[in-house]
């Protein structure tokens, strides 16, 4: 089973408009709301592939009980957490004339020691195969909360930015995947792989750097890879991301090589920007398109 954690879920609000104009008054041509939060869309892609998944993650208030019955009605196998404030909003407007995507993200709720404490204790529950830990950490929460939920022994995938990444360097998770611009924030290099050799000598068993319509690159223990998509694709790419930490979970708990898991992440990623929504995915383009990757290795 694969277990993912979002501690700082939200509401996903998404608007489509004809076009997005600065000072303008716009009339929504379709409004969408469904739970989020990175965690919660990796897990939304495992379930539409048929993976043994589960979602734990914190929620409060009616955005809260909201994204719990959206949950419920998908199907999703989902476990939240109660806390006392209001789950945030993360609203994103997509643009029909241009294919723009524009999101505004709350920072959410701040929480307790003691609702720490309780999301800590639910995932402890569990025995999966693969730990996903996603997003950002809501205030209150403490700094190295994502290396105390690695340092459990599962192989873990870490999926933040910011403090929150380098803090969480410390429990040795098996792989992070920051973007390019996540990169260069907490290291200051704008070399990838030599930024990403930095993560690794701070504790990540392997680094997976989003490079956008370039695909992805892994600098791993055994070498050096970048998959490239076979085509540059146009969409929502909002949940992109999130698609191809699910294939990387994945990947993992089925043992494959580096080659074969990045040119799935890259597939399914590819497949998300041809969802509507974040957590959806093109699952014809997915199987289509999975073994059409191009996995080239890198020389050191």
């Amino acid at each position: 089973m694969i277990l993912t954690v979002t501690p700082n879920t939200a509401l996903d609000v998404t608007y489509t408009v004809d076009r997005l104009v600065p000072d303008e008054v716009h009339r929504v041509a379709d409004v969408r709301r469904r739970a989020g939060g990175k965690g919660v869309n990796v897990a939304r892609v495992l379930h539409a592939l048929g993976a043994d998944t589960r979602a734990i993650a914190l929620a409060g208030g009616a955005a809260g009980r909201s994204a719990a019955q959206e949950l419920a009605a998908s199907g999703v196998p989902a476990e939240l957490v109660p806390i006392a404030g209001e789950t945030r909003l993360t609203t994103t407007v997509l643009s029909a004339a241009d294919r723009s995507v524009t999101l505004f993200n709350e920072p959410g709720p701040e929480i307790t020691a003691g609702e720490w404490a309780a999301l800590a204790a639910a995932v402890a529950r569990h025995r999966p195969e693969v730990l996903v830990l996603s997003g950002s950490l809501p205030p209150g929460a403490p700094p190295d909360g994502y290396a105390r939920l690695a340092a459990s022994g599962v192989p873990t995938v870490l999926d933040t930015s910011g403090e929150a990444l380098l803090a969480g360097l410390a429990g040795k998770p098996a792989v992070v995947k920051p973007n390019a611009r996540e990169l260069v924030e907490v290291t200051g290099i704008h070399d990838v792989e030599t930024a990403a050799g930095e993560l690794r000598g701070a504790g990540a068993g392997a680094v997976v750097v989003s490079l956008g319509p370039e695909g992805m690159l892994a600098v791993t223990a055994s070498g050096t890879w970048h998959a490239a998509p076979a085509a540059v694709l146009s969409g929502n790419s909002t949940g992109a991301g999130d698609a191809a930490v699910a294939g990387i979970a994945l990947g993992i708990r089925h043992g494959e090589d580096w080659p074969r898991l990045l040119g799935r992440a890259v597939a399914l990623s590819g497949a998300a920007v041809l969802g509507p929504l974040a957590g959806d995915v093109d699952l014809p383009h997915y199987h289509r398109e999975h073994d059409r990757v191009a996995v080239r290795a890198r020389q050191s």
